[in-house]
């Protein structure tokens, strides 16, 4: 899961991303960005890897063998992997609970990630955080968060540490279309444009908060303007294309970098499961995920533009895909055989150890 790599510079407008070969799928479309057929292929592998591990993970917890709450990001894949792609290693990344992805994505260790929503000791927080409180300072990742909106305000304040230390980083905030109505939100946007921090709010818009549909929860549905009270700038993006999301991730990025302060991005996104495994989302037909999944997948959208501009072969992909599956299948074994937490593990981390 490749972002560009770190930037020497210690400024507020370095570590831009490297720039990318030209190829003949990008030609067809000026919005999208130049990208080689490597490159395709590297993003067609990042979101089969996400989306074969959500569904490991799926079976998993039918097997009972993950507890607790466990959101899938299944058909939201195009998001992470292009806003990866059009970032650099400086950047931080913080979500909410749907974060399985976000994790893979940052390059975080899909063995790690299974054994930590399986609750085993090999897992990114010893097994006791589960599917929703994993971290990796090495990655830049701070975290899914389970409340709400909670993470937005934690966002702003690492993009006040980009800033602060003069980094080049960005902090790459994503968060759903159930949250942007939260109180906080609105104060973190006033906070990111009152000191123009480096910051790009990722609205992730599935089109349902839980089981509500979003043109039921907000009186304004373009929630790419959410900020312009504050001054903010935002664009709508097609968030089952990752070349869509490079694109535009890539311009915002570029502006939050450049010292001009945040940014918004609407990814209009869908996601094929239930709000979380326990739910049989019957609030929407059939008929509705199906045509999402026949008409814009990003996924087999992305495979049919590589294999007609010509960068790879039937075969070849399907060796792609049964790579993938047994990394994921030794991701599954991993967690399994990896030992419970010991009962001493319920008193550590719970308070920082200080020097007097």
């Amino acid at each position: 899961m490749a972002r560009a790599p770190k930037s020497g510079a210690k400024s507020k407008s370095a570590a831009k991303s490297a720039p990318r070969a030209k190829s003949k799928t990008a030609a067809k479309n000026k919005k999208q960005p130049d990208v080689s057929g490597e490159q395709l292929l590297s993003y067609y592998r990042d979101m089969l890897m996400i989306r074969r591990f959500e569904e490991k993970a799926g079976q998993l917890y039918g097997m009972g063998l993950i507890g607790g709450f466990c959101h899938l990001y299944i058909g939201q894949e195009a998001v992470v992997v292009g806003m990866t792609a059009a970032g650099t290693a400086d950047d931080s990344v913080i979500t909410t609970y749907r974060d399985h992805g976000h994790m893979l994505a940052c390059g975080m260790d899909p063995k790690g990630v299974m054994a930590e929503l399986t609750g085993r000791r090999g897992g990114y927080s010893k097994g006791k955080g589960g599917s929703m409180h994993m971290f990796s300072r090495e990655k830049n990742f701070f975290g899914g968060h389970g409340i709400v909106g909670a993470n937005v305000p934690l966002g702003t304040g690492l993009a006040f540490a980009h800033q602060y230390t003069e980094d080049g980083g960005v902090c790459h905030t994503y968060f759903g279309d159930g949250a942007v109505n939260q109180g906080q939100v609105y104060e973190s946007f006033n906070m990111a444009a009152l000191w123009k921090l480096p910051v790009v709010y990722v609205i992730e818009n599935n089109k349902y908060g839980m089981g509500t549909s979003v043109a039921r929860a907000s009186s304004n549905v373009d929630l790419s303007q959410r900020g312009a009270a504050h001054g903010i700038p935002g664009e709508q993006v097609n968030g089952m294309d990752v070349l869509d999301v490079l694109a535009k991730g890539g311009k915002a990025l570029e502006h939050a970098r450049s010292g001009k302060g945040p940014f918004i991005l609407e990814m209009k996104t869908y996601r094929y499961r239930g709000h979380s495994m326990s739910d049989p989302a019957k609030y929407r037909s059939k008929e509705e995920v199906q045509k999402m999944r026949k008409e814009s997948d990003p996924i087999d959208n992305l495979r049919h533009t590589i294999l007609e501009a010509g960068h790879s072969t039937e075969d070849e992909m399907k060796d792609i895909d049964k790579e993938i599956k047994s990394i994921v299948t030794a991701a599954a074994e991993f967690a399994q055989q990896s030992p419970e937490p010991d009962e001493s593990e319920l008193y550590t981390d719970v308070f920082r150890e200080t020097s007097a």
